[in-house]
């Protein structure tokens, strides 16, 4: 079913961070909504899937072995898949992910912040 979706009432409806938030579907993926604050996020590794990160608010630093990446508000970035990552934000942080429906949230790596699967917001 098609609807307007507003952002910033979907955050509205959960302060709870790390834990993604399913507010769309579009081709076997999953639009989701999150909040980050901490350095919780382990090194882990999506085999077959790319992962995107969109910044709705806040300034987030995602590190590859290799590099790292710093974004800002409006800005995303997309991890490829096999590429090792972690997610560290700068303070409170708003994000929109684009994942794969069944994507494991942090790959083969179990932490305090693994979500077996995503709660939906009735929107």
């Amino acid at each position: 079913m098609s609807k307007v979706i507003n952002i910033e009432k979907c955050f509205e409806k959960f302060d709870d961070t790390f834990s993604p938030k399913i507010v769309a579907d579009l081709n076997n993926q999953y639009i989701l909504v999150v909040r980050c604050e901490g350095d919780k996020v382990p090194w882990h590794t999506h085999e077959k899937e790319d992962e995107m990160f969109l910044v709705v608010d806040g300034t987030l630093d995602i590190h590859e072995k290799d590099k790292s990446v710093t974004l800002n508000a409006g800005e995303f970035y997309i991890v490829p898949s096999g590429i090792e990552h972690r997610v560290v934000p700068r303070g409170h942080v708003k994000l929109i992910l684009f994942e794969p429906q069944g994507i494991a949230h942090t790959g083969k790596v179990k932490s305090e912040i693994t979500k077996e699967r995503y709660d939906r917001l009735e929107m």
